[in-house]
């Protein structure tokens, strides 16, 4: 009778008790920094687009417990268990309606330092052409440093979830930097200081920039746009709608820069189609004008000119070849790849890829006569290497497991690839470019995230990243293979050297 009784009680407490209500627990705890349509302000858009790539914890224990170093509080003491559940639940549902965001809103976003002081000459005595930026991903900073001394120069705080690599201008004196909230951010490295910051998108994908250093195209996921962008001062040069021949909306999974054509090169996610956008003063015509479109027929006053390649499949992903006359392209399927000429528009080879992979991360070498390209594969634990005169595959290097980045320097004889997946994630393979065959493998840190590697502007040293909270970046005798000094890091991801970037150095992904 007395359990009855606890038990009826127990119940009444629970029918009388307040409902979570995480639309008003969003207004009252969320809104003032992520924004009214959770799209973001001084935190970052908390929308599926953005919440799916977060790493790390989970987002019920980033409300419960907050971020250590960053402006997130803990809300263990305001919501209950059950709030910040159904508040997760509430975050990751697709908006109703994606707000407009055109040159109107993205202009009225720009932000510019108005403490900012120009400086034609480094404040620093190292050598420019051997700065290298370390994204550290764990608290939203980038650290820059002199790739001599391996000194960090300065430490700058970035938008929230850097995403894609940073690019430099020609002179390597100014780099871009974008997050996955659509954020694009200019920083001086001659004056160590930021310039300004504009919202080119909602959800961003990554940056490419002209060879000329003057515009810099945003890949836009949300909404389904692609904003190219004055690098001068950071204005809106074109934001242009991206929508298949057959007037099917989609999302671009890539921008690339192609030098030698004066143009951006786009990888579409929802429609079978590249789309090449120039921005040069000629844009060539090359005998296909009814390629040429842009909601419309493509008006000589229109300063970027829009060519759309129908493909015989999704291109989620690319790589370029020397020339940028070829572009080897994959879907996400995992079932291959395809080459694509683009002085033709038309596929002109097959690529035997299966495992998913990552192109983006691919590079090339000198191999005997003919020149190699290599990528790891997403799903299966492989390197690829391919004949870029017949488009053959040379050798399936077989790893440890899947991988994500591969890197090498023209002055070096090894390729390093990482295993990023699974239970050997710690793994830094270093492959013979001649023989092909993995000479060693390194464990530095025992069940940490190693990934991606850099080298110096000479290539005598190689930088690798402990991808964990409480990492470091690792700088290693790239000749010798031992470690050389270690740099304590927040959970560090990519790195990028000046020289390497600017001068497409041919061990380094463009």
């Amino acid at each position: 009778m007395i359990r009855l009784i606890v038990s009826l009680s127990v119940l009444a407490l629970t029918l009388t008790a307040p409902m979570a209500d995480p639309v008003q627990n969003y207004v009252e705890n969320c809104q003032e920094c992520h924004g009214a349509e959770r799209l973001g302000g001084l935190g970052p858009a908390l929308i599926p687009q953005t919440l799916g790539r977060m790493r790390g914890p989970n987002l019920v224990s980033v409300i419960r417990d907050g971020r250590e170093a960053t402006q997130m509080p803990a809300f263990s003491e305001t919501l209950s268990s059950e709030q910040i559940e159904e508040l997760a639940v509430f975050l990751k549902q697709p908006l109703a309606d994606v707000p407009p965001w055109g040159e109107v809103e993205i202009m009225s976003s720009r932000v510019m330092n108005e403490d900012y002081k120009s400086a034609d000459t480094p404040v620093w005595s190292s050598d420019p052409m051997n700065i290298t930026l370390a994204v550290e991903t764990g608290d939203h900073h980038v650290s820059v440093l002199d790739g001599d001394t391996f000194e960090t120069l300065d430490r700058f705080e970035t938008p929230f979830a850097v995403h894609g690599g940073p690019k430099f201008t020609p002179n390597g004196r100014f780099v871009f930097i974008m997050s996955r909230d659509g954020w694009v951010q200019k920083y001086d490295l001659y004056a160590l200081q930021e310039v300004g910051r504009i919202r080119a998108g909602l959800n961003s994908r990554n940056i490419a920039i002209s060879h000329d250093g003057k515009w810099l195209a945003v890949a836009n996921y949300l909404p389904n746009s692609l904003t190219i962008l004055s690098t001068d001062d950071l204005s809106v040069a074109k934001v242009k709608s991206v929508k298949g021949k057959d007037g099917t909306p989609s999302r671009i999974s890539a921008v690339y820069q192609a030098p030698p054509r004066e143009s951006f090169v786009l990888a579409l996610k929802d429609v079978p189609e590249i789309w090449e956008v120039f921005y040069g003063p000629n844009p060539p015509q090359m005998g296909f004008a009814h390629d040429w479109r842009d909601e419309g027929p493509v008006k000589s006053e229109d300063p970027f000119p829009i060519r759309k390649i129908t493909t015989p499949d999704y291109l989620d992903d690319f790589f370029f070849d020397q020339s940028y006359e070829y572009v080897m392209g994959a879907s996400r399927s995992g079932e291959g790849g395809q080459v694509i000429d683009l002085v033709i528009g038309q596929k002109t080879a097959d690529l035997d890829l299966p495992g998913m992979p990552h192109l983006g991360s691919g590079i090339t070498w000198k191999y005997g006569d003919t020149t190699v390209m290599a990528t790891p594969h997403l799903k299966d634990g492989a390197v690829t290497v391919i004949d870029m005169s017949t488009w053959k595959t040379i050798k399936r290097i077989e790893t440890l497991g899947p991988g994500f980045f591969m890197r090498s320097h023209e002055n070096s004889r090894y390729v390093w690839v990482d295993v990023f997946f699974g239970p050997n994630k710690d793994v830094m393979h270093v492959i013979d470019k001649e023989s092909l065959e993995i000479v060693k493998t390194l464990r530095p840190v025992e069940g940490a995230t190693v990934a991606h590697v850099e080298f110096t502007r000479d290539g005598g040293h190689a930088l690798v990243s402990v991808w964990e909270d409480d990492g470091a970046v690792i700088i290693y005798d790239a000749e010798t293979l031992e470690e050389v000094r270690r740099l304590p890091m927040r959970k560090p991801s990519g790195k990028y050297n000046v020289w390497n970037k600017i001068t497409f150095s041919e061990g380094t992904s463009h």
